[in-house]
């Protein structure tokens, strides 16, 4: 008979918690699956389906781009594809931090009565999203080749960045979902922040705008998200400091969400 002393020790919770993370990875097929589900059953019975996202953001940039352009004195030819980019890609992060903050709380059912990989419900959440993501970009190879955006080698980089952008969004998703599931003030307070954030980011106007102050609109960690993917498909180099943000702000979100996520894991479920 084994002795207590001969059992082998608990996992680690930093263990336990990076097996979540991979079993959650090595369920693709099922949270995959949800979230095409997910889409299926928003736009039931609707006859364009999730491509009424497409033709609304069409909507919103072509009334926004004629406006702004007039209001900001810049060409209608080279303003509407900056803000066409600008808008699809701040779409896919306010709409990743909003629903975020709802990752373990939408799914508290499943929570209690199934068991899952909790990190399983960050990557529907992210997938999810960046099929609509996919659907909005229709809009954008059309109004570059309308209005003749100078392409360059550059493009090829807009891959890693919405990589880059992949990742941020599942840390960001475990965390905003684990602090809403705490403490249900959150989601509001984040909604509110994300509506000064769109305009004090440089979204639909130019940092060059700000002057001295420009070097603050660079630091924005929500700019240089946006400005890694506009610049190349616009045929301009980034900003001095956007990707150096980017990959600063993946390292430590990530690693600050998981040290966060291994050591509050057991309690999501309590919480929900």
């Amino acid at each position: 008979m084994l002795n207590i002393g001969e059992l082998a020790p608990a996992p680690s919770r930093t263990t336990q918690a990076a097996a979540d993370v991979v079993e959650g990875l090595d369920k693709s097929w099922l949270w995959m699956a949800l979230a095409v589900q997910d889409i299926k059953l928003r736009y039931r019975g609707s006859i364009l389906g999730p491509f009424w996202i497409t033709v609304s953001t069409a909507v919103m940039v072509g009334v926004m781009g004629v406006l702004y352009a007039r209001l900001f004195r810049a060409e209608v030819a080279v303003y509407l594809p900056f803000l066409t980019v600008g808008l699809v890609v701040w779409q896919f992060v306010s709409t990743v931090i909003t629903e975020g903050c709802s990752t373990f709380l939408a799914v508290q059912g499943i929570i209690h009565q199934v068991r899952m990989p909790f990190s399983l419900h960050a990557y529907r959440l992210v997938y999810r999203n960046l099929l609509v993501l996919a659907h909005n970009l229709a809009i954008v190879p059309i109004v570059l080749v309308i209005f003749g955006a100078p392409l360059d080698w550059r493009v090829i980089t807009v891959l890693p960045a919405f990589l880059l952008l992949a990742v941020n969004a599942v840390w960001v998703s475990m965390l905003f979902g684990m602090v809403s599931a705490r403490f249900r003030d959150v989601p509001p307070i984040v909604m509110s922040f994300l509506q000064v954030a769109f305009f004090v980011t440089p979204i639909f106007w130019s940092p060059d705008l700000l002057g001295v102050w420009k070097p603050l609109a660079e630091l924005n960690p929500l700019f240089a998200a946006i400005d890694v993917v506009r610049a190349p498909l616009l045929g301009v180099a980034p900003a001095t400091y956007s990707w150096l943000v980017l990959v600063m702000t993946t390292m430590v979100g990530g690693c600050a969400s998981f040290a966060l996520f291994a050591r509050f894991r057991s309690r999501i479920a309590f919480w929900v």
